[in-house]
């Protein structure tokens, strides 16, 4: 374990020192025996015996020893013990300098070679079992793994406290199952049946539904000439596998079972060759495929592969949850006469060397000439790397079984070609399973596949190849939220995590599906008892610092992003900091080019770099996403380079500005500006220019459309970011945009959010116009009570800075909203100030509001012909605008005037187009609106049924973000048609439906008239 000694001990002593910590903790010099004193100084023994050469800090032997529980004294409590164990091991008079302990500032160490451990022999003896059997040495494989397993007779560590002991028991635990396995295959190939089984009811319990090991006590069975009982364990694993799993079993115990049904004494029995039994074959030379005719025979039989077959995988001890879809496609049949290859890629710490790991284990058996397995360690260190050369040589003397054939380490790099024909040669008569983990390029793969046909390779890396011709691509996505509690559950066990559903649901949200994370989370609880869930919750609740706690010993979530962040070019460095300030989470070309200040085309070909260098997904073509903790990490990279993360923020903050003003009716000469250029606005240039391209209000549009619910995260960036000004013209920019979409509660989150740190901003006209803003949400929603207060207080706000626009904004809107309360004089006065105030200011949609608003109150008065002026000035300034949103809404004022006037067929036609109108806007609330004004006229022409059938259009477009108001009114419509036509049943649920809204009692005209219609259609069904 990296404390033995090939030497003598230090100076002086008299026999080297020993520890055994495999049994009871002892530790003698010689034949003297040393007492260790209290077991909780034995574990500090231990902890630095195991964790050496490293050096243990105080922090990490406190958790190592006491866990969850440390003393109240804290680390201070650490000189005492290590005090006790100097005084028991080290020579007298050796001082501190000369000590088996060495202390250092913050912790202590085991000095290298200062002992030799039995858990140094045991790694000794496992390794020399494994390359003897490999070897095919299967006599030494006996008799160094007998020797492991001599070494794990007692209980390791016994009744040490702390997490490390427990681990170590439970990996100690692990391997001698291990050892019993490798061991029964020994005997098994070794005809020795009887021993085999023998070996493997020794072993330690494992799980019932252990497929490997089922498949040896298989074939051990069967050797033993009791095939039915070798038939019962496999339906006996079936249905385990089954009832507790609900999977059937893999493809190696499936392959077991059918050569036992058909006595394939071959696959079943045969034995791997000893040394000097014949000379190995060449490498090149055709697979031999000898049966043995009597497994008693104990005459050595030939190989039944040329050369020993070597499996260099590495350990499947990874659990794997929610990843049954990605492992069937990783192991489905191939083409037989083909070299096939498959990537996986994916982010840092998704779990795809666990992945390919699991699928070669499952389908190692398929390739008898070996499993080879090569780290390139391209995200490691640069002294880790592993280059195509170093990797061809290990390959080289793998399948060669020595190196004296192979180029000089020290040659050219020129050698390149010589090396990848030698190993094309070498693997051309074999089939091969080649699992290629932290790979960065196709040119690094490219060498190392083998020729074999039929051979096999794996490629695992966080970068896409797309130069590497692939059978299966594979992308490894985080994992759900089932699957991640369902992993988190495995980790910390089932007990705990289901005392605190709510929190272990919480724990996997934040740790975003990788599994990385899960695992260091489960760690850390697995080390702290005393932590619950909700605990850990509530340190990872902030973004940032929930990335740094993701951190356990040398794991660490953050670590691992930054080593991806490294290894890309810089203007990929330089893209990736820039989305470390995007307000979204989602974002799009567009997003990346205002804040890098380039074009769209260059901004899409970094984002599809980062794309392939599994840094950013992208969920939907041409837009792209960041996964939550790397989201965090972009932040962090952002932060350390403050003056650049400035200027990316204000420009994309400046772009979502501009995009509302586009998108909005008001028209861009609606929002002055009196502060445009700020000290924080010069954006790539003394002056700011327009960053948003878009050549329309429908492009702008669809570019928010496409944010999404974002839009309101981006007024809470700004306002987290001290960006107040910007905050604040976001939200009034949306306004338009999120309520003719009926998006009330974000408009209004937004509104209420910016207004809350409106004092902050500098522009003076921010505190009327929010306020303006809140009242036009609430007259959409039909709340007019509200929408007046919302209205004179931003007048007050106005006419204390003077901005008439403001206060012509404020004083319109309390004529729009006065006179649906029955304040009509007191309408009419203030929208006719509104437009007095407008004179000069091109403000065309609070004219042609206003004018609206004005013939509405003289078409409810019968004054219709003075009503259609009004409309045809408001419509000309809508259409001089070309706003289809507000052509609509006023072809529906004048279709009320002449349905009014009896031109039914007038009205019928402009509310068509306004209907359709609506639609290309994509403006719910008015196509409602329309259809259901439609259907009244309908209604009054005498044609009842398409009436009825108008009005469930406009109620099968309202949503759940419909105002109450709207719904009342199109409900009450339908159920007058209903009650005209007879129909008084429907009439009457109509009624009490629009009674039962949320809300329906705030807006007493519509509810007394459905109150009255309800009572009239009762009436006719009494």
């Amino acid at each position: 374990m990296g404390v033995e000694a090939a030497g003598p001990g230090p100076a002086g002593t008299v026999g080297r020192l020993r520890i055994e910590l495999l049994g009871p903790v002892r530790a003698r010099r010689g034949e003297t025996s040393f007492g260790l004193g209290p077991l909780r100084r034995q574990a500090v023994l231990a902890a630095l015996v195991l964790r050496a050469p490293a050096f243990v800090t105080y922090g990490q032997l406190l958790d190592d020893v006491w866990g969850g529980e440390p003393p109240g004294t804290g680390h201070r409590v650490l000189p005492s013990y290590v005090y006790g164990l100097r005084r028991a091991l080290d020579v007298p008079g050796a001082g501190p300098a000369r000590s088996v302990i060495e202390g250092g500032r913050g912790g202590y160490r085991f000095v290298p070679g200062a002992a030799r451990t039995d858990l140094a022999d045991l790694a000794e003896h496992t390794g020399l079992a494994r390359r003897a059997k490999a070897a095919g040495d299967l006599e030494a494989a006996l008799d160094h793994g007998g020797r492991a397993l001599e070494l794990l007779r007692g209980e390791p560590l016994p009744g040490l406290p702390g997490p490390l002991a427990d681990s170590e028991r439970l990996r100690l635990a692990r391997l001698r199952l291990a050892l019993h396995q490798d061991r029964a295959e020994c005997l098994l190939l070794l005809g020795r049946y009887q021993d085999a089984l023998d070996s493997l009811m020794a072993a330690p319990p494992a799980r019932p539904h252990d497929e490997p090991l089922a498949a040896l006590r298989m074939r051990a069975l069967y050797g033993s000439g009791r095939q039915a009982e070798a038939l019962a364990v496999y339906q006996e694993t079936r249905r385990l596998l089954r009832d507790e799993l609900g999977v059937e079993p893999g493809e190696e115990l499936r392959r077991v079972h059918q050569a036992v049904l058909r006595r394939e004494d071959g696959l079943l029995l045969g034995r791997a060759p000893r040394p000097g039994a014949g000379g190995d074959p060449h490498p090149g030379s055709p697979p031999r495929h000898d049966h043995p005719t009597d497994p008693a025979d104990p005459t050595p039989r030939p190989p039944a592969h040329p050369g020993p077959r070597r499996n260099e995988l590495p350990g499947d001890t990874a659990r794997l949850v929610g990843r049954e879809a990605e492992l069937a496609l990783l192991t489905a049949p191939v083409a037989p006469g083909a070299v096939s290859v498959a990537t996986v890629d994916g982010t840092a710490g998704v779990g795809k060397t666990a992945l390919v790991v699991r699928a070669a284990w499952t389908l190692g058996d398929s390739y008898p000439d070996g499993c080879l397995f090569v780290d390139l360690h391209a995200y490691g260190a640069a002294h880790e790397a592993v280059g195509p050369q170093r990797a061809l040589r290990r390959l080289l003397r793998t399948v060669r079984s020595s190196g004296h054939e192979l180029p000089h380490e020290s040659a050219d790099l020129d050698d390149m070609p010589e090396l990848v024909s030698a190993w094309r040669a070498a693997t051309s008569g074999l089939r091969l399973l080649l699992v290629v983990d932290n790979a960065r390029s196709a040119e690094q793969v490219r060498p190392l596949l083998p020729a074999g046909p039929g051979s096999r390779v794996l490629v695992a890396g966080r970068q896409r190849l797309p130069g590497l011709d692939a059978d299966l691509r594979l992308t490894v996505e985080p994992l759900g939220p089932g699957a991640s509690v369902g992993l988190f559950r495995e980790l910390i066990g089932g007990s705990r995590a289901d005392r605190e559903p709510e929190a272990a649901r919480e724990l996997a949200l934040r740790c975003g599906g990788l599994p990385l994370a899960l695992r260091i989370a489960g760690a850390r609880l697995q080390n702290r008892p005393s932590w619950t869930l909700a605990f850990l919750a509530g340190r990872m609740s902030d973004d940032t610092r929930g990335l740094g706690e993701l951190r356990a010993g040398d794991r660490s979530v953050e670590a691992a992003f930054r080593m991806s962040y490294e290894q890309l070019a810089p203007e990929l460095r330089r893209g990736f900091r820039a989305l470390g300030s995007a307000p979204t989470a989602r974002f799009d070309g567009l997003t990346l080019a205002a804040m890098l200040g380039g074009s769209v085309e260059e901004a899409e070909a970094v984002l599809e770099d980062l794309v392939d260098a599994s840094l950013l997904q992208e969920p939907h073509p041409g837009r792209y996403r960041l996964h939550d903790l790397v989201r965090a990490h972009a932040r962090r990279l952002a932060a350390e380079a403050p003056l650049e993360a400035t200027a990316d923020r204000t420009a994309v903050l400046r772009l979502f500005t501009a995009a509302g003003r586009a998108a909005s009716d008001w028209g861009p000469g609606a929002f002055p500006d009196r502060h445009a250029v700020t000290e924080g606005d010069a954006v790539h240039g003394d002056a700011v220019a327009d960053p948003a391209p878009f050549p329309g209000w429908a492009e702008a549009s669809a570019w928010l459309d496409a944010a999404g619910g974002d839009l309101v995260d981006v007024v809470a960036f700004a306002t987290a970011a001290g960006e107040y000004d910007h905050a604040c013209r976001i939200a009034e920019a949306l306004v338009d945009h999120l309520a003719r979409q009926g998006h009330f509660h974000e408009c209004r989150t937004a509104l209420e959010h910016a207004l809350d740190h409106v004092d902050l901003a500098t522009d003076p006209r921010m505190a009327s116009s929010l306020r303006v803003c809140l009242g036009i949400v609430d007259v959409y929603q039909g709340r007019f009570r509200q929408a007046v207060a919302w209205f004179t207080e931003a007048l007050r706000y106005a006419r204390r800075q003077g901005d008439p626009r403001d206060r012509a904004r404020a004083v319109g809107g309390l004529g729009v909203a006065s006179w649906p309360l029955g304040r009509t004089e007191e309408a009419v006065g203030h929208l006719t100030e509104a437009l007095s105030l407008t004179a000069g200011l091109d403000d065309d949609w609070l004219t042609g509001t206003a004018h609206c608003n004005l013939g509405a109150i003289h078409s409810r008065h019968g004054r219709h012909e003075a009503a259609l002026d009004h409309y045809a000035t408001a419509l000309a300034l809508a259409e001089k605008n070309g706003r289809p949103r507000a052509i609509g809404s006023t072809l529906c004022f004048a279709a009320d005037a002449l349905a009014a006037l009896g031109r039914h067929s007038e009205a019928a036609e402009l509310l068509r187009r306004a209907a359709e109108l609506a639609r290309e806007a994509e403006d719910v609330p008015l196509r409602a609106a329309g259809l259901s004004q439609l259907a009244a006229a309908e209604h009054d022409r005498g044609d009842l049924r398409a009436a009825v059938d108008t009005h469930h259009e406009a109620l099968s477009t309202l949503t759940g973000r419909t105002s109450t108001w709207l719904e009342m009114v199109v409900r009450i419509r339908l159920g007058g048609t209903y009650a005209a036509a007879g129909r008084h049943a429907e009439a009457c649920r109509e009624f009490r439906t629009a009674l039962a809204l949320p809300g329906a009692e705030d807006h007493p005209r519509e509810h007394a008239r459905a109150r009255e219609a309800l009572d009239r259609s009762t009436a006719h069904l009494a």
